[in-house]
């Protein structure tokens, strides 16, 4: 429900639900010697079911923030490139947003499938049978903390990965005064636009490489933390 890629809203409903009923198996096949014994009343079994469900939320939210780092990404290169007022439909964030961040946010998780990066959040739902036990109480102050770090690095991440274009935007638009200044009667905007527009492409055909290799890396970072 919560994790990038396996759980996205543009996936059909029942794609979803057999995956989770797939996946939920496997683990149960492969961890069912740590599940302790039938609690006998049925307060003690829903308790231990809202633990296991809180911890699939901490889990699954710790790591969907962090795939918003493209989010933040995308809506920073659209303002600097002069895309911003180009919108389309985000798939990943379920809203309208801008089309740079609508593409990153899609090649994100493209790329997830294709470094087998999910193979690693099934891989943190098995070992959270390790980390978190069942039947011991979760850490609130502790998740809290947890998504508070996580929200910072995603933020930086966001602005890390547009650096390049926040540094020619400065360039270019002071690059722009100058010109306005020396020549007052140069209808600048009618200039600026377009040619902002096809730097900001140029810009991003050259850099769109090293900017997903260092999301995947920072995302994997954040999913080892899963992963024992």
């Amino acid at each position: 429900m919560m994790l990038p890629a396996l759980g996205e809203t543009a996936i059909p409903p029942r794609v979803r639900l057999v995956l989770a009923l797939s996946i939920s198996l496997l683990i149960y096949i492969v961890v069912r010697s740590l599940l302790p014994s039938m609690p006998e009343t049925v307060v003690g079994l829903f308790m231990v079911i809202i633990g296991e469900v809180l911890v699939g939320i901490m889990i699954g939210t710790a790591i969907r923030l962090f795939v918003a780092a493209l989010h933040v990404a995308g809506n920073i290169i659209a303002m600097n490139t002069g895309l911003a007022v180009a919108m389309a439909f985000d798939p990943v964030q379920g809203v309208q947003s801008a089309i740079m961040g609508t593409f990153l946010t899609l090649m994100g998780t493209t790329l997830i499938f294709v470094l087998d990066l999910h193979h690693m959040m099934i891989a943190g739902m098995h070992d959270s049978y390790y980390l978190f036990p069942i039947g011991q109480a979760v850490n609130m102050s502790d998740f809290a903390q947890l998504i508070i770090d996580v929200v910072a690095r995603s933020f930086l991440l966001g602005v890390q990965i547009s650096a390049p274009f926040i540094v020619y935007a400065i360039l270019f638009n002071v690059g722009l005064g100058l010109l306005a200044r020396l020549m007052p009667q140069l209808q600048v905007f009618f200039i600026a636009l377009p040619l902002n527009i096809i730097m900001g492409f140029v810009i991003m055909l050259l850099v769109i490489a090293a900017m997903m290799a260092w999301y995947v890396q920072a995302l994997e970072e954040n999913i080892s933390l899963f992963v024992r």
